[in-house]
């Protein structure tokens, strides 16, 4: 067994083909480029990573149960991030199995390393890679799970192709992605914007966060990219921001990169004005402690 576990972390360390510009460039709008690799953006997740981890705990918890892992399976977390649901992953199998995380953009895997080191997870690896052309052998894994990665990948056919060569015969891949834009935490913020200036407009890298809300688009996706018994779903679970309404108004605008040409765009003179109307908006979800806002996801699970 031991052995058997050598030779493939050996295998998971081939190095990666990385082609960081084509997705960043897939996610951009015309006139602008969305910056997943921003200092900033690995900062903001430094920043807030207690708050954040709290927020997104019931979405990873969504994922992580309708992956069905079993002890010794081996897991892919596609554009994991700062670690998740690859960590609550490695936890829940306890040591028997493996977990690797990838993702396009450096600084953010290192705060998942720390973040499993912390834990002191000991079947969990962390490194850069692209999904359209993944650095592991064919069929290595018993799952592949994404969560709110899919929709930007610049040549979806291609990951999903990439995710199912991946998967050993009968694998599942349990993909996550947004729902679609009328829910709390985006009405009150970005929703808020649009409605107070009405010449702008949402950023094509914005569009794309919910171009997989639709159950039957995802569905077709992967039936197309050669996966069988598909089921999708619409599924809201909450989705709490311990703090205040500045608080995760700050958070939103240093994490929330689709939207940042929209929000850099905003002129000087009106900035007060519509901070203030994003705080009231943010304010009607807001108990005195915390912010009870919902997430409406669309969970997808497909078998080789």
């Amino acid at each position: 067994m031991a052995g058997s576990r050598t030779l493939f972390r050996k295998k998971l360390c081939l190095k990666g083909r990385i082609q960081n510009r084509r997705i960043i460039k897939a996610m951009a709008s015309s006139t602008n480029t969305a910056d997943w690799n921003s200092f900033g953006r690995a900062n903001a997740s430094q920043k807030w990573r207690r708050q954040s981890a709290v927020m997104g705990n019931d979405m990873t918890q969504t994922i992580v149960a309708a992956a069905r892992v079993q002890s010794g399976m081996r897991v892919l977390d596609i554009a994991c991030g700062t670690g998740e649901p690859a960590i609550s992953l490695a936890a829940l199998l306890s040591g028997e199995g493996e977990v690797v995380g990838v993702d396009i953009s450096p600084a953010p895997l290192k705060i998942a390393e720390e973040r499993a080191a912390q834990r002191r997870l000991s079947n969990i690896t962390f490194q850069q890679a692209d999904a359209h052309a993944l650095p592991f052998p064919d069929n290595s894994f018993d799952r592949v799970t994404s969560r709110l990665g899919v929709m930007f990948f610049s040549d979806l056919p291609r990951a999903l192709s990439e995710m199912r060569r991946v998967l050993k015969p009968k694998g599942r891949a349990i993909l996550l992605v947004w729902g679609p834009f009328d829910q709390p935490y985006f009405h009150t913020t970005i929703g808020t914007v649009l409605r107070m200036l009405p010449s702008a407009v949402m950023p094509e890298s914005g569009r794309k966060m919910f171009a997989l809300a639709d159950e039957d688009t995802l569905t077709q996706a992967l039936h197309k990219a050669g996966f069988s018994q598909m089921k999708a779903e619409l599924v809201t679970v909450p989705w709490t921001w311990m703090g205040t309404p500045k608080e995760v108004w700050e958070y939103f605008q240093d994490v929330a990169v689709p939207f940042a040409s929209l929000l850099q765009s905003i002129p000087a003179e009106q900035r007060p004005e519509i901070d203030e109307a994003v705080l009231q908006a943010i304010g009607q979800y807001y108990d005195g402690r915390s912010i009870k806002f919902t997430a409406t996801v669309n969970i997808a699970v497909a078998v080789k």
